[in-house]
């Protein structure tokens, strides 16, 4: 169970071991799903349109970016940003998790609510993602940067991208993107809690008694449907977050092809709208559901009571 369970009997874990495994299941998740992360970022960041009919369009499908990103680049650059990915990754994971634990259980002990409700999950799971937003959303600008740069490098190590940063931007530019960031992730985080919940009822009911008997797998196919439509549901909001993060880059863009500056949320929407139209507010979707099902499922596939039960 994702949250608190007041039908637990006692078979609650701690807060601490809550933090630790959602530390962990971000830490494994991260790995797997980099390359697809590097993909989508390049994908939401060129203006032109994906397809081979534009000339000027350097990447224009899945396969075909990750020839060239190889060819080019090395297979390294699949993990570019890692290092502040993963930091991203164990400190979003524990912060959220345990948010969302310790929600859920005030929601059941202060008031008429069942902590097992959609709408409760939803609330939870929002204001546990909002807030763990807050915490590391510095480190998630530095990954963008990362795995936006092409060659040769603009950020050499992690310390010279925060000390570059700091002195050319100042200390705002952390902050890069949070406006569409907060308005995404909470629904984002709501529909991933609340669906994945309502999907174990669905599997519940669908599969037959037998078919129930493995948890792990049910709470992987739950996960993943649950990452896909919410991330479906919410897009264009990351896309805008990712173009005004790498506001002030435009220097390591170039190689890329057209660049763009944005003076906020509204005019990113208004610009990305007038000059790509509205399939521009979908760039890297396709990456972007394949990351989605994978990061989400895993993440629930080693939810805490898989590592303390």
């Amino acid at each position: 169970m994702v949250g608190y369970d007041p039908q637990a009997d006692g078979r609650n874990i701690s807060s601490s071991e809550v933090a630790v495994a959602g530390s962990v299941s971000g830490l494994v998740t991260r790995v797997m799903i980099s390359p697809l992360d590097v993909i989508k970022i390049r994908f939401q960041l060129q203006i032109e349109r994906l397809s081979r009919s534009d000339p000027g369009a350097k990447y224009h499908g899945i396969l075909q970016a990750a020839r060239q990103i190889l060819l080019e680049e090395g297979p390294t650059a699949f993990w570019k940003g890692h290092i502040p990915a993963q930091l991203l990754s164990i400190g979003y994971g524990a912060v959220q998790f345990l948010s969302f634990e310790l929600l859920t259980e005030l929601v059941h002990r202060a008031s008429k609510y069942d902590a097992r409700d959609f709408s409760v999950h939803f609330v939870c799971g929002g204001l546990s993602a909002s807030t763990a937003t807050l915490a590391v959303h510095p480190v998630d600008v530095l990954r963008t940067r990362f795995a936006a740069q092409g060659e040769p490098k603009v950020y050499k190590t992690l310390r010279d991208a925060v000390v570059t940063m700091y002195r050319t931007e100042g200390p705002l530019v952390f902050y890069k993107g949070l406006n569409p960031t907060l308005i995404a992730i909470f629904p984002y985080a709501g529909f991933q809690f609340s669906f994945y919940n309502a999907l174990k009822h669905v599997h519940e009911w669908v599969m037959p008694a037998e078919g129930r008997k493995n948890e792990n797998l049910k709470n992987l196919l739950c996960g993943s449907g649950a990452g896909v439509i919410s991330k479906a549901l919410t897009y264009p909001l990351d896309l805008f977050k990712k173009r005004l993060q790498v506001g002030g880059f435009e220097q390591a863009r170039a190689s890329f092809g057209q660049v763009r500056s944005y003076k906020g949320l509204l005019d990113c929407a208004r610009q990305v709208l007038r000059e790509e139209g509205p399939r521009g507010f979908f760039k890297g979707l396709s990456p972007s559901l394949l990351k989605a099902a994978l990061s989400t499922g895993f993440v629930f596939f080693c939810r805490p009571s898989s590592f303390f039960w």
